[in-house]
């Protein structure tokens, strides 16, 4: 399996891949990850320009660590093709699949990314694959999207399309987007991959943005697509554990495994009624510590 399938990623900001100006530093703010798009940011007669510009972006241009993803143009388009070639030939950690509908979508994008890696020279399954769920039937067939390839790391819902699928529009409440986003995520968890949240557009709301994100957190979600570096701080601020959560998961880890090797089962930490059903969560909390930098312990 690929080492990054894995990888932190509280969130991944979009990026028009024809606009030098846009995609040749965008790691200075620390997303951590970047969608390079050639699908709805780049007009249609801009399609070969935008490859251009993604090409030598990622062959010439150090993104110090923040993961390139690429998102192509859907598959009922004549570009998704070419877009693989170039953007597995330039280098990309991964490929956007836009309204993905079903599994065989995303078969099909992994048959085309397995060729272009032979074609290329990249070593295989180097190039990982996220399906982005846009429509009312995406969400239904969640599940089989998730399991559909080992490529796959994570699901996304892309809000806007969703909604004027279902006959109605973002509010900035989240009650439009409650029943897919959920559905998404006990896909996601059920399959064992991520699951990432739509983009917050009013970029004049933050409050509303920040409550956004508090509530995905609680949801579930493993982080959130973005479209502004304002938004970023918040989000890690939201998704990195807290000194106080960190302490906690500690002392879950260490008790639990010391109450087991005496036999038993439900004890007290800090107050709270707690058995061995509280262990994965705390260390996933201490994995997620880990990978954001801010752990200084021991476990």
């Amino acid at each position: 399996m690929n080492p990054n399938k894995k990888r932190l990623r509280r969130t991944m900001m979009f990026l028009n891949a024809q606009k030098p100006g846009l995609i040749k530093d965008p790691y200075i703010y620390k997303p951590d990850s970047i969608m390079l798009d050639l699908e709805d940011a780049v007009a249609e007669n801009q399609k070969d320009a935008a490859r251009f510009s993604l090409y030598h972006a990622l062959q010439e241009i150090d993104y110090r660590g923040v993961e390139r993803v690429v998102r192509i143009n859907a598959l009922d388009t004549p570009y998704w093709r070419e877009d693989i070639r170039c953007a597995v030939a330039g280098g990309c950690d991964a490929i956007r699949i836009p309204k993905t509908e079903c599994a065989n979508d995303v078969k099909i994008v992994e048959s085309a990314v397995e060729y272009a890696e032979k074609e290329f020279g990249r070593p295989r399954d180097s190039v990982l694959i996220m399906a982005a769920i846009e429509s009312a039937r995406g969400v239904m067939k969640a599940l089989e999207i998730c399991e559909a390839s080992e490529r796959l790391f994570g699901i996304a819902l892309s809000g806007g399309d969703y909604t004027k699928d279902l006959q109605t529009h973002i509010t900035g409440t989240g009650i439009e987007l409650m029943g897919a986003r959920q559905n998404l995520v006990i896909a996601a968890r059920a399959a064992g991959i991520q699951c990432f949240d739509t983009v917050y557009t009013d970029l004049n709301n933050m409050d509303g943005f920040r409550q956004d994100v508090q509530n995905i957190h609680l949801m579930g979600f493993d982080g959130k697509s973005i479209i502004n570096p304002r938004q970023i701080n918040i989000v890690h601020e939201i998704f990195t554990p807290s000194e106080k959560d960190i302490i906690f998961a500690e002392k879950v880890v260490k008790e639990i495994d010391s109450k087991k090797a005496q036999g038993i089962g439900v004890f007290t930490v800090d107050g709270k009624m707690i058995d061995i059903a509280f262990y994965d969560g705390a260390k996933r909390t201490i994995e997620l510590a880990k990978a954001s930098g801010v752990y200084k312990g021991d476990l």
